[in-house]
């Protein structure tokens, strides 16, 4: 089953003039999503994160994985395109597509517009929650800044013992400051993993499926001569049975 969207929907996720770098992550060309563009690893990212038939999952800052997930979760599972309301105020259009591509006959999407520190994800008992190129975001003054612990604790909550949280984000060298999220939109794997940890995750696995070795992380991953080629780690984490 794939999700039925207007094809203008996956054009207003590159990021129009005017949308903050939260939601222009999600896009490194016009029209391109993970089931068409062969450079987001779409199998692999599927394959790792483990997602299978029935499952409830859960896509945070909804964007280039809406429909690749949607088709794994298949007809008996659900996808909640999360928007968070800070990326909603700006462009309600977007929402707007997203919900009328859930509304689509055999859609398996739930499309939720919360607060970024209220996102009401607990009562879902989810299998998984994957938030891509917008995690060093919830640093940025964008989303107030998040409370980024209770962020996690949060997704600790949503989901099922045993539950997955994956995060794939543009890597900054190590021990890079925290000021990287907004100069750079890079964020060091160490914080991911103090962060994520901290909320009482176990790290599950690490994939090196996007790594760029050539990526030296001192460029803004929008520069034009690394947009779509930054080094991107790629983290499991899960919740204890």
């Amino acid at each position: 089953m794939k999700l039925r969207l207007v094809p203008a929907l996956m054009a207003l996720m590159i990021g129009a003039a005017g949308v903050a770098t939260f939601a222009a992550a999600q896009v490194p060309a016009p029209g391109a999503d993970a089931m068409t563009d062969p450079a987001m690893k779409r199998a692999e990212v599927i394959a790792f994160i483990g997602v299978k038939p029935g499952d409830k999952v859960a896509d945070i800052v909804a964007g280039r994985f809406v429909r690749a997930l949607s088709a794994a979760v298949g007809p008996n599972g659900k996808l909640y395109a999360v928007m968070p309301a800070e990326v909603a105020k700006a462009h309600p259009e977007v929402v707007g597509m997203l919900k009328a591509g859930a509304s689509a006959p055999g859609s398996n999407i739930v499309v939720m517009t919360p607060p970024v520190n209220a996102m009401g994800l607990a009562p879902a008992s989810l299998d998984a929650v994957f938030i891509r190129q917008n995690y060093h975001d919830l640093y940025d003054t964008f989303t107030g800044p998040a409370d980024v612990p209770g962020f996690n604790r949060q997704v600790y909550a949503a989901l099922k013992p045993g539950g997955v949280y994956v995060i794939l984000d543009h890597a900054a060298a190590a021990g890079a400051p925290m000021s990287v999220t907004e100069t750079l939109h890079r964020i060091d794997v160490a914080q991911v993993k103090k962060d994520v940890l901290a909320a009482g995750f176990k790290l599950d696995g690490a994939s090196q499926v996007l790594a760029n070795a050539a990526d030296d992380h001192s460029a803004m991953v929008f520069n034009p001569a690394i947009r779509g080629q930054t080094d991107q780690f790629l983290l499991r984490f899960r919740k204890p049975r």
